[in-house]
């Protein structure tokens, strides 16, 4: 064998891949991975045909196709207020952790700090180290998650070169708040920090509360990449579409990784999905039709001994299981799955010293029957 050395030697298989893996070899239901048991819109798949028939079957452009980008600003624009230029400023990626790849290798450099919240999505610690960077954590406190800005403010110095946020939040299920947004804005001001806004589950937000979308501020807007997922939105995880926002000058840094990363992504979904985005309930009826399924959800786990945290967004809802046993999370995840028959993730894995708060995440992105099983075989535990 040839010797090699790891760039990334403490990384193993996601806890995603996993504990879908358990689920599958034990049957169990899997509340685990984040995607949906139910197909996505059979419109949507029929335009997909319809696009694949017509001989949209090549290369699309390496920014994505124009039709599609004008969706998105129109989409972005009517959400937000927020212009974005079809032509420099969008672009069409392979799922939203393309995009965030790509916008950390696009801009950090060797010895550049980047700010990070913990529990946080796994891929965004390892694209910084590929990249040379330092990661600096800050650790969020369940069971709400609010973001200490006083303590964001002393990890900055003149080696911060981006903050990584995360609304939707995966995978404690919180928003930012307007508060949160003066705190940042204050911060940032005449600081050359970037920010990186993962806001792939931008759609997903309850109680009538309002997504605080990089793109509603002009002062952060002009330096953030923001990330969003068709996967997410329209309930095809596995088709990988998604997209990035930014201003020109970042975009075209942004492309230069793009182009020999992926160079383009799949054409014929591409131009179903732009004439899909033409009827903005395709998008705008979703806060309604996850919250009904969320509300659903945690009515049913109220009959069982766990306790459940808040979810403002997202499909995930986490819960506490003090009352059930003082297992490591790990290890009564793999429990829950093989005895009960129930797949979650425990949340220490969100975090990269695997601080374990004896919470676990689920995801209620199912069908009513699927839910239902689940639940009743959780309130036996």
């Amino acid at each position: 064998m040839i010797p090699v050395i790891s760039k990334l030697p403490q990384t193993g298989t996601t806890i995603f891949t996993v504990m879908s893996a358990l689920a599958n070899e034990v049957g169990a239901i899997n509340l685990s991975q984040g995607f949906p048991d139910y197909d996505c819109s059979p419109q949507l798949i029929e335009l997909v045909n319809k696009a694949m028939q017509n001989g949209h079957n090549q290369y699309a452009p390496m920014p994505g196709l124009m039709a599609l980008r004008e969706q998105i600003a129109i989409k972005t624009e009517k959400l937000y207020g927020a212009v974005y230029d079809p032509e420099l400023e969008i672009t069409v990626t392979a799922g939203g952790t393309q995009a965030i790849f790509t916008a950390i290798s696009a801009v950090i450099h060797p010895n550049d700090e980047v700010i990070i919240f913990e529990p946080a999505y796994d891929c965004y610690a390892p694209a910084i180290k590929l990249m040379g960077g330092v990661v600096k954590s800050l650790e969020l406190e369940p069971p709400n998650y609010r973001i200490a800005w006083d303590m964001v403010k002393r990890l900055i110095n003149n080696k911060t070169k981006m903050i990584i946020l995360n609304s939707p939040h995966n995978p404690t299920a919180t928003i930012l708040t307007k508060e949160d947004i003066d705190e940042l804005s204050a911060l940032v001001k005449n600081q050359d920090i970037l920010i990186l806004s993962d806001e792939v589950y931008e759609h997903l937000i309850y109680d009538g509360q309002t997504h605080h979308s990089m793109a509603r501020y002009p002062e952060l807007q002009q330096r953030s990449f923001i990330v969003s997922s068709f996967g997410k939105t329209f309930h095809a995880t596995g088709w990988k579409m998604g997209y990035c926002l930014a201003p020109a000058y970042l975009m075209q840094e942004f492309r230069k990784i793009h182009q020999f990363l992926v160079f383009s992504v799949n054409a014929p979904i591409q131009h179903a999905i732009a004439e899909y985005l033409k009827d903005e309930n395709t998008y705008l009826s979703l806060p309604d039709f996850f919250q009904e399924k969320r509300d659903y959800f945690r009515k049913g786990l109220e009959q069982t001994r766990f306790e459940l945290l808040p979810c403002s967004g997202s499909y995930f809802q986490s819960v506490a299981y003090d009352n059930v046993t003082d297992e490591k999370d790990t290890d009564f995840a793999v429990r829950l799955t093989m005895e009960t028959g129930v797949a979650a993730i425990p949340v220490s894995a969100f975090y990269r010293k695997g601080i374990d708060r004896h919470i676990l995440r689920f995801c209620f992105a199912k069908r009513q029957e699927t839910l239902d099983k689940a639940v009743d075989r959780l309130t036996k535990v």
